[in-house]
């Protein structure tokens, strides 16, 4: 005989042998009603009224409505789903979804650098050069050239101080060979930087400001910038050390008098030691990175860059010691691997100060 399942309250309840079972966890819901015997064709049930012989209508058992699970619950269950269907393409959507991988990064987890290229340099190349431009400033005492990050798509530009001082008129050349007219916005000579903006720029690509604070001892970095007005230029190497006292001077006259003489170098100071010429009276000093990586006259300014694409500090002094010939003149030897970057960390706390037009 096949039980008929009865809605509650159809019935009285009765006895049954048969065992209950409840659905899920125990206790989760309440217990089904009892299972009653069918009633004999052509008699009503036990409590029912009486009626004329005949064959009942079957009665259809009513189908159970489960509760569909929710909160944290479903939303792992549906991961779990997601995650068996992609199967390979799983770390991706996670990276995707969360802006984070798998691998550490010393800056940041944006990942400016497309995944098939990470860790390369010229992934970095690719995806920063157009970030980085090549500044030509005019002055009573010459010109200077240096390098600049944009960083919004209508023409901000961070570069150094020491680049922009003084000047009449500032030219910059985007990567794409692009040339525009910029004004200085605020300049910061105890920081060394300063922020310019071009005139009728717009759709430009903005760099990524990396953070600085992660930055560890070894880690590889690539450098871009305008070294003697070779605009694009790329190098790389490691992080040397961290928090190095790097002294520059913030007299433009002095600064420039020295720079022309020295070969384009800017003069500065570090462990008590005057290099590339004299820093003069007024000075400030200021917590660097240390690169190895190739820097030269002109690169002033411009990006040093983790490996996933993030800047992470603003180029602004190098070493470039002079060898006496047998006649006695001077000649530059280039870049021995000794170069300091500001901090990103720096630059940004310091762009409020600089867009409200400062002018330290």
């Amino acid at each position: 005989m096949t039980d008929i399942f009865r809605q509650s309250g159809e019935y009285p309840q009765q006895q049954s042998s048969a065992p209950v079972h409840h659905g899920g966890t125990q206790g989760a819901y309440p217990p089904p009603p009892a299972f009653a015997p069918e009633a004999p064709a052509g008699q009503a049930g036990p409590a029912g009224p009486a009626g004329p012989a005949g064959p009942e209508e079957p009665h259809q058992p009513q189908p159970q409505h489960r509760r569909r699970a929710k909160g944290p619950l479903a939303l792992l269950a549906a991961v779990a789903i997601a995650a068996a269907a992609v199967g390979g393409g799983t770390a991706y959507a996670f990276q995707e979804l969360t802006g984070k991988d798998g691998s550490s990064s010393s800056a940041t987890n944006t990942n400016v650098v497309p995944t098939s290229q990470k860790g390369t340099v010229s992934g970095v190349a690719e995806a920063v050069s157009p970030s980085i431009v090549e500044i030509s400033a005019q002055s009573s005492s010459g010109e200077a050239t240096g390098s600049g990050v944009i960083i919004t798509d209508d023409g901000e530009i961070v570069t150094n101080n020491h680049v922009i001082s003084g000047a009449s008129s500032v030219k910059v050349k985007t990567n794409d060979g692009k040339t525009y007219t910029a004004k200085v916005v605020g300049t910061d000579s105890k920081k060394d930087l300063a922020l310019i903006k071009l005139e009728n720029a717009s759709g430009l690509k903005a760099a990524t400001l990396g953070d600085s604070d992660n930055v560890k001892i070894g880690d590889d970095v690539v450098a871009i910038g305008s070294p003697e007005g070779l605009t694009g230029t790329v190098t790389s190497g490691i992080i040397s050390a961290l928090d190095r006292d790097v002294t520059v001077s913030t007299d433009e006259d002095q600064g420039r008098q020295q720079q022309q003489q020295g070969g384009g170098n800017w003069p500065f100071e570090y462990g008590g030691e005057q290099f590339n010429g004299d820093t003069g009276s007024s000075k400030t000093t200021y917590k660097a990175l240390q690169t190895d990586a190739s820097l030269n006259p002109g690169n002033s300014g411009g990006a040093l860059i983790d490996m996933n694409g993030n800047i992470i500090g603003i180029n602004s002094a190098m070493y470039s010691p002079s060898s006496s010939s047998q006649s006695g003149e001077q000649s530059g030897s280039g870049s021995v691997g000794l170069g300091f970057a500001i901090p990103v960390n720096t630059v940004k706390a310091d762009l409020d100060t600089l867009r409200a037009g400062s002018t330290d």
